[in-house]
């Protein structure tokens, strides 16, 4: 199991598929970790090399301790992706992933050509929604609550009523609370509305028609930052769609690999 010390840090990372094969690095949501990409792997184009990794406080990377910051999450990465000697990668960001995946794309650009920003934005929640989240996250038996209340946001409401959201609710419920409130603070802080605007490469946007996280509108607000953008709507499914709605999930991405060329684009090639 390949783990990366990186002095403050410890990552543990996945590095599968295509050794020599256009490098796609897969960045999770608040709470989750790699095991959120489970259902669309066997689903990904033949040919790339997947790189996907838990951020610091979750999954089995070290939990610092709290509060973090965007550029620290955005650290990572970068020191991940050089330890490993990716470049021109395409970077695919899920809610604060896609957090990282703007902020990445902005300060390494060598590292960055193509964005599929899902489920996220620019900006997200507000500064008291945060520390609201922190506090209860810090509380006996706040997890949990936060656990049920990120699975009403998160699922489609016949997902929840059939029960599917209950294995994502116990890892949510026993989710170390430092590591969620550190990266908590994280989205508080960032504010990426003029950073991402000046972006010049091709970028995705994916947003779920029943997502309470980060609804369709804030995904394409976002995305349409970026000049020649694309973005898709996935009807019926929520702020997980990995998740939830796995077959649609890898047809956009692999629509997406298609469309910029990923697949044919050798490591320093421009993009199309």
């Amino acid at each position: 199991m390949p783990f990366l010390d990186l002095g403050d840090v410890t990552l543990h990372y996945l590095d599968e598929g295509a050794p020599d094969g256009p490098p796609l690095v897969l960045a999770h949501a608040l709470g989750t970790g790699t095991m959120l990409w489970d259902n669309i792997m066997p689903l990904l184009p033949a040919g790339v090399r997947v790189v996907r990794y838990d951020a610091r406080g979750h999954g089995r990377s070290s939990c610092p301790p709290a509060p973090y910051t965007m550029g620290a999450l955005i650290r990572d990465a970068e020191r991940l992706m050089d330890h490993l000697g990716l470049r021109d990668a395409m970077f695919v960001g899920l809610s604060i992933g896609g957090m990282v995946a703007q902020g990445l794309a902005v300060k390494r650009p060598d590292l960055v050509r193509a964005l599929v920003l899902s489920n996220t934005g620019a900006k997200i929640g507000t500064p008291e929604i945060w520390a609201d989240r922190i506090a209860t996250a810090r509380q006996p038996g706040g997890m949990e609550e936060l656990a049920r209340a990120s699975c009403e946001r998160w699922f489609p409401h016949a997902y929840v009523r059939a029960g599917h959201h209950l294995p994502w609710y116990e890892h949510l419920r026993a989710h170390d609370p430092e590591g969620y409130a550190g990266c908590a603070a994280a989205i508080s802080g960032t504010d990426f509305y003029t950073p991402t605007s000046g972006l010049r490469i091709p970028a995705l946007g994916i947003a779920g028609s029943e997502d309470g996280s980060t609804p369709p509108d804030l995904v394409r607000e976002t995305v349409d930052l970026i000049p020649g953008s694309q973005f898709r709507l996935l009807r019926g499914t929520g702020h997980v769609p990995p998740i939830d709605a796995p077959q649609d999930y890898a047809a956009c991405l692999g629509g997406f690999i298609d469309a910029t060329g990923h697949l044919r684009t050798a490591p320093g090639d421009n993009p199309p």
